[in-house]
């Protein structure tokens, strides 16, 4: 769903702080998401609400939680994590067709990620959506670079369709942005972006609902929740303080 003006434009400022202040001081889990004979970079970083005022004022002060809440029909809503990714002007490298849910640590249908740009996005270069996807299958994640399963063995899911060589054969949706729009979507919703034909900085938030669950995986989750299977027990809501509660009914 894209919602038009969802955030201020105080708000949009505060996210653009962030980002800048993100970018002069990485976090150990920031990684460069693009190849190093890109005309671009791709940059992500996780995790730093707890360090960046700016991210967690958003996270706390804005409607997005609200809006997540009443999208997924949960009367509470806890924070996951925040995820930022700048591409920067001339960046080849697309963001791949993916689901986001494989690679968390967690169960549960009452999920909601929200991605909000603080430069405007052309339709080329936003997020795109398989519209339905969000009902599964689980489809093997893979790496974004080489295309690896270095979560699951290799069989063990479904592979994605090959979605880029007939587009026409998909419902695909996505919508330009401006500063202040925001997108909001499943964390089973297929999607995929392209390269940036312009500078492109974006904050995503993950929230959970009530019926999210602690799920241990076999595999490396990203992002890595260190310590967490020690505190919290397989099947456990995710009451910890790493995900605190950002909204109820």
């Amino acid at each position: 769903m894209c919602i038009r003006g969802a955030f201020t434009s105080t708000e949009v400022e505060l996210v653009e702080r962030g980002i800048e202040r993100n970018l002069a001081d990485p976090s150990p889990r920031a990684l460069v998401a693009s190849r190093a004979d890109d005309s671009g970079r791709f940059v992500e970083d996780f995790c730093n609400w707890d360090r960046i005022e700016e991210y967690e004022r958003v996270i706390r002060e804005s409607v997005a939680a609200a809006i997540a809440g009443r999208l997924m029909g949960a009367a509470t809503v806890r924070l996951y994590h925040d995820h930022m990714l700048v591409k920067e002007a001339g960046t080849r490298q697309p963001t791949p067709w993916h689901q986001d849910q494989p690679y968390y640590n967690v169960d549960g249908a009452q999920t909601c990620s929200v991605w909000m740009p603080v430069d405007p996005v052309s339709r080329g270069s936003t997020l795109e959506f398989v519209a339905g996807s969000h009902v599964g299958p689980w489809l093997m994640p893979r790496t974004f670079m080489d295309g690896q399963a270095r979560w699951f063995p290799e069989g063990s899911l479904a592979d994605l369709p090959d979605i880029e060589a007939d587009r026409s054969a998909f419902p695909i949706v996505g919508w330009a942005l401006e500063p202040g729009d925001a997108v909001f979507f499943h964390m089973l919703a297929l999607h995929a972006a392209g390269g940036a034909d312009r500078r492109r900085r974006a904050f995503s938030i993950r929230f959970l609902g009530d019926d999210a669950v602690h799920a241990p995986r076999a595999w490396k989750t990203s992002p890595e929740f260190p310590g967490l299977t020690e505190t919290l027990p397989a099947g456990a809501p995710m009451d910890d303080p790493r995900f605190p509660v950002v909204w109820q009914a």
